[in-house]
């Protein structure tokens, strides 16, 4: 029998090539990113991993590709930013921004999957060398601060945590044991005792105010390093993403299958089970209020997108291929508001 996500969004299965955990793409600091030079009919990345945005005429741009004349404009964030569940590379935030809704200058695709604020700092950082004069980002985020927060209190170091950290963690631990060995080996002992980490799902942080209250201080703390990255110059937004359950909307029928099918596939649990506690539209509300009074003293603009695009859309729109990610309508309704929002043009 045919999986309805397989009949209903075909190109989800090229993101799950994109995302391929055996060709993961590792990388100093940043941890992991896009495969590299990645091609298909429905995402291509350049030599760094950036995903391609599509502007006026057909012209594509990337970060470590061609970047046209400055100044340029980006949008960053996780994977709902960077265009999972959109059939090409023309149907993302960016491309659609570029080609139709506020088209005055190019816009670049500045998205990591699975990334945290952390991450989207530390990628503007390393390769901010690549792009000329930037006049607007867009940082089109907020989901993945309150997932990772969830995470175990010792899996959440002086940075937060970030999605497959408990990889990140077994390798590290693995590690110590061999160096331990083999500093027994050479005549030193450790007196450390090998402690097992493993994260289950009763280790989560249950105090949902405890994971508003970091997730928004982690974001704050870092979009007040954007602003000083950035310069004076450079105008930043910061919108916290419409996600299906944060708006209270209806299910499509579309929607309703692929809801349904994907928790019953999913090896680790439904998403009530996993990310319920964080999905109402009253914790949205919360972490929004919390953002919104951070960012006016950082000179950084804000906008909940949420009740905004909740007003726009019915429950017989086909706007999401998951619970946070966009259809081809879903991404074009949302740049569209995103430019009437932010007064793009």
């Amino acid at each position: 029998m045919k999986l309805h996500r397989e009949a209903l969004t075909p190109q989800m299965q090229e993101y799950d090539r994109f995302f391929d955990h055996g060709d993961m793409n590792y990388q100093p600091y940043l941890m992991y990113f896009h495969q590299q030079g990645f091609r298909s009919p429905t995402v291509n990345s350049d030599r760094s991993g950036f995903r391609l945005s599509v502007g006026p005429d057909g012209e594509r741009a990337s970060v470590a590709g061609h970047v046209p004349p400055g100044p340029v404009r980006l949008i960053t964030g996780g994977s709902t930013a960077l265009g999972i569940g959109a059939t090409g590379d023309e149907h993302t935030l960016a491309s659609l921004l570029w080609r139709r809704y506020a088209p005055s200058g190019p816009w670049l695709n500045f998205a990591g999957r699975c990334y945290n604020s952390t991450q989207e700092l530390l990628l503007f950082t390393l390769y901010r060398h690549l792009l000329p004069e930037i006049d607007e980002i867009v940082i089109f985020s907020g989901l993945n601060n309150l997932t990772v927060g969830r995470l175990p209190e010792w899996q959440q170091g002086d940075h937060g945590a970030f999605w497959f950290c408990g990889e990140y963690f077994t390798a590290m631990d693995e590690l110590r044991e061999r160096n331990r060995k083999t500093s027994k080996v050479f005549g030193r002992r450790s007196d450390r005792a090998r402690t097992s980490r493993v994260a289950t799902f009763d280790d989560v942080r249950r105090d949902i105010g405890q994971v508003i209250d970091s997730a928004a201080e982690l974001t704050l703390r870092h979009l007040e390093t954007w602003r000083r990255l950035a310069g004076p110059n450079t105008r930043i937004s910061y919108v916290l993403q419409p996600m299906f359950l944060w708006m209270g909307k209806s299910c499509s029928p579309e929607e309703k299958l692929l809801f349904e099918e994907i928790d019953r596939i999913s090896k680790l649990g439904t998403w009530e089970e996993l990310y319920g506690d964080i999905s109402t539209p009253d914790v949205a509300r919360r972490f929004a209020e919390a953002l919104q009074a951070g960012c006016e003293k950082r000179d950084v603009r804000f906008h909940d997108l949420n009740p905004v695009a909740a007003a726009t859309m019915t429950g017989n729109d086909w706007i999401f291929v998951d619970r946070a990610h966009y259809t081809d309508k879903g991404y074009d309704v949302v740049a569209g508001l995103l430019a009437e929002t932010l007064g793009l043009s």
